[in-house]
């Protein structure tokens, strides 16, 4: 058996830990259709958290459920790349030639830039209605899947954001599914630009229990004849946090480790895999999570490590000297950066696991 861990931003894991119910409003609104909750979703958290794993999920659930899926991610131009998306689905719905023409080739041969002919030169929205209205005739819909939602042109989202709600107001079968970082997910619902997102269901991912992990690593293990005891599991399974990134990590270097062996772990391998799955962590996340950080921000983040568990806001000022309105601005900076969050009234928590060691091991790191 091939080693089913995969980590990779986007892949799909061999088990979605700690995910039951997140996709059940998506999946009730896919069996009602237009106007349902669930088809309006956003998916935020931390780096690393799982949320184009999510948006995979949601796709798979959609064509399972007989729905036709746009997947896009909002890097320039990712508008139009939709409307053309629409087009080729309503040629392979309807009748007559696309009078498509090739217009340009990108040199590495993996795009290509197209012009519609004269008679297919349509409004965009006009597209999308023909479009719903032939899948609705088929008791069907769509779903418009955008990742990485921070990096999307503003004038381009508004476009968007305004036509999904004009097919909505039309009783049209539309879903529409984000992903992004709290920052951008928090900008985007205080615009006037999508205001309408306001009424999004908005996912925040968090870290899966340990309970859950360690059943997970258990069933997979021995599913596979891979010698792990309860003990060496629970071991795998708080070195993770809870974390998805880090539990495909672990997962995946156990994995190494059981090859190496003959299908048996033990505990040196268990802790080389750990390890091995931290520094991994450490220059994949934590190293470009704090890439984007000030110096301010980073002492704030550093005064936090003097703590064995969640910090007093009241703690963190004495301790950089900031003014306690300071203190409130990084505080909200660094939860929408997706770094910290708050554990209850004037408290906040790294939110992202191992991260209070690496900067206890770095301290000086900017």
């Amino acid at each position: 058996m091939e080693n089913p861990f995969r980590p990779t931003a986007g892949a799909t894991p061999p088990d979605l830990i700690g995910r039951g119910g997140v996709l059940d409003e998506f999946a009730y609104g896919l069996r009602i259709g237009s106007g349902a909750p669930g088809l309006l979703t956003i998916f935020t958290g931390a780096r690393g958290i799982g949320k184009t794993v999510m948006l995979g999920a949601a796709e798979d659930l959609a064509l399972r459920s007989g729905w036709a899926v746009i997947s896009e991610t909002a890097t320039n131009g990712f508008v139009g790349r939709i409307g053309e998306s629409m087009r080729r689905l309503t040629d392979d719905l309807g009748d007559g030639p696309t009078g498509r023409r090739i217009t340009a080739v990108s040199l590495a041969g993996f795009s290509v830039t197209t012009q519609l002919g004269p008679e297919e030169q349509v409004d965009w929205r006009a597209r999308g209605v023909t479009l719903l209205r032939l899948l609705a005739a088929k008791g069907t819909g769509l779903i418009i899947t955008v990742d990485e939602i921070h990096a999307a042109d503003r004038p381009e989202l508004s476009r968007l954001a305004a036509d999904v709600q004009h097919f909505i107001r039309e009783g049209l079968p539309i879903g529409l599914v984000f992903a992004g970082p709290p920052a951008a997910v928090s900008d985007l619902l205080n615009e006037g630009v999508a205001t309408f997102l306001r009424r999004a269901d908005r996912i925040d991912l968090h870290a899966a229990s340990i309970a859950e992990v360690e059943r997970s690593f258990s069933e997979t293990f021995t599913g596979a004849s891979i010698g792990l005891t309860p003990h060496l599991a629970k071991a795998a399974a708080e070195a993770t946090g809870g974390y998805p990134f880090l539990i495909q990590l672990v997962g995946y270097h156990l994995w190494q480790e059981a090859e190496k062996a003959g299908n048996s772990l033990d505990a040196p391998a268990v802790d080389r895999a750990v390890t091995a799955a931290r520094r991994r962590n450490e220059r994949m996340v934590i190293e470009a999570a704090l890439s984007t950080t000030s110096a301010r921000d980073r002492d704030f983040l550093q005064a936090m490590a003097e703590d064995s568990g969640p910090s007093a806001t009241l703690d963190i000022g004495n301790r950089t000297g900031l003014r306690p309105n300071a203190v409130g601005n990084y505080r909200t900076r660094l939860i929408d950066a997706g770094l910290i969050e708050a554990t209850g009234h004037g408290r906040v928590s790294y939110a992202i696991p191992g991260l209070r060691e690496y900067l206890t091991a770095h301290p000086n790191r900017n």
